[in-house]
């Protein structure tokens, strides 16, 4: 295994999967370069905000879980394709829940690793599509 996949897997199954080993401030501290940015189209968040927003994520969604299904590596970047799936609780993304309602959805991730941390992340999730499964 590549050290770049083993970073990118420390980062889905131990921060982005709620599991009860894991102190994700600590671990993401550490995996998250300094400088780090995660981009998407609406814009781009420093270290600290997706900090918060995983913490904000493990506290509504108890059984997150995401699986990585493929990774492409090239140079100091890998893309992983994964699905993930939860069963929200509070309000989700506009939708009330309760947990009773689960969905599972796929995302795609491009992960710029440097000195063996992630510096950047381009990601892109099908959360209209988590969205529909919940309402439905």
């Amino acid at each position: 295994m590549s050290n770049l996949k083993s970073v990118v897997e420390i980062f889905y199954n131990k921060c982005l999967t709620v599991n009860a080993d894991t102190n994700t401030d600590q671990v993401l501290a550490q995996l998250l370069a300094d400088d780090f940015k995660s981009k998407n189209a609406a814009g781009e968040k420093p270290k600290q905000a997706l900090i918060g927003q995983i913490a904000f994520f493990w506290k509504i969604m108890p059984d997150m879980k995401w699986e990585i299904q493929e990774t492409i590596e090239q140079g100091n970047q890998i893309v992983v394709r994964s699905l993930f799936s939860a069963s929200p609780r509070g309000n989700f993304k506009g939708v009330e829940c309760d947990g009773s309602k689960s969905f599972k959805t796929m995302a795609i991730d491009i992960h710029t690793i440097e000195n063996g941390q992630i510096k950047q992340v381009y990601h892109c999730e099908e959360w209209d599509t988590a969205i529909e499964q919940l309402k439905n």
